[in-house]
């Protein structure tokens, strides 16, 4: 057991509240990632860190120094960093001859590896090459996914779920129009993956809904799928299950259309019809005394002189 493992037992106020912030809740904090570097890197993986860092912050953690390890061959190093720093989420950039301008998209369960997929960078232009205004730090972005291989090809789908981990930021009941100002456009083709990043634009339009235009503002990347380590389907299944504290309860007697109507069914008493008032109408009126009996032609001939 190593001493992260060990129990360990607070003796200040401050350490006890560090400790009930790591225990597991119903509604889990914002996922953070680390963005880390290896033994050997180029200047374009060490730039590319940094504007993964600033579309992640304030929800990232990054290491400076260089870290000597093969997370597809040993595995330990990540799963010691993701434990100390509290994060779900990590990128690994290496550089070398064989597999050069290299980048680990990974997750963990449990501080364990979850999923890694190695993305090989074929073009890349950094955030400080765009000379146009940025988005707001910790800006929620809407993510676009284009392309078959995103759910036909078993290695695309997991590595969408991963993407969408990494970049979907805190979870929101709802968003305003106005704050809709970063996309992040994914497109599968020919083999690679293109990812571009657009800062949303409300111009007049005369109307009351604005025209909306993109203004590509960076970085931008070429990616080609390299190594993978994906996760069993059973391991992947408990990964992903929920508490019953938060499984929504099944309404009885309500059902739906295939336009979303909602339709609800009502269980009532049985009624008396007997008893039911109506409109009280003059023709139906009953007559006083005999009349009623004897009947309309009978009561007529009695008022008559």
């Amino acid at each position: 057991m190593t001493q992260l493992d060990a129990v360990v037992k607070p003796k200040t106020r401050r350490s006890k509240r560090f400790l009930q912030s790591r225990e597991p809740k119903l509604s889990e904090n914002v996922k953070s990632a680390m963005l880390i570097k290896g033994g050997n890197t180029s200047e374009s993986v060490t730039q590319a860190l940094k504007d993964l860092y600033s579309l992640k912050k304030p929800n990232a953690v990054t290491y400076k120094k260089k870290n000597i390890t093969r997370p597809f061959e040993d595995q330990t190093s990540i799963e010691f960093f993701s434990k100390k720093s509290d994060c779900s989420l990590f990128v690994f950039g290496s550089h070398n001859k064989k597999r050069p301008n290299n980048l680990v998209f990974g997750r963990m369960f449990d501080f364990h590896v979850l999923d890694m997929i190695e993305l090989g960078m074929e073009k890349f232009v950094p955030l400080k090459d765009f000379k146009n205004s940025k988005f707001p730090e910790g800006t929620k972005p809407l993510l676009v996914f284009a392309g078959e291989a995103f759910d036909l090809s078993n290695e695309h789908r997991r590595l969408k779920s991963l993407l969408t981990d990494f970049f979907r930021g805190p979870t929101v009941p709802c968003v305003r129009l106005a704050g809709l100002e970063h996309v992040l456009h994914f497109t599968a083709l020919d083999g690679k993956i293109f990812l571009r990043s657009y800062k949303v634009l409300l111009k007049k339009s005369g109307c009351r809904t604005p025209r909306i235009e993109l203004e590509e503002m960076g970085p931008s990347f070429d990616f080609v799928l390299r190594r993978t380590h994906l996760a069993s389907d059973d391991l992947y299944k408990t990964a992903h299950k929920q508490p019953k504290a938060l499984k929504a309860k099944k309404k009885k007697n309500i059902s739906h259309d295939a336009f979303g109507t909602r339709f609800g069914r009502l269980h009532m008493q049985k009624q008396d019809l007997g008893k039911l008032q109506t409109r009280k109408m003059k023709g139906l009126r009953k007559r006083r005394g005999g009349d009623a009996e004897r009947g309309p032609s009978a009561a007529k001939k009695a008022r008559t002189p």
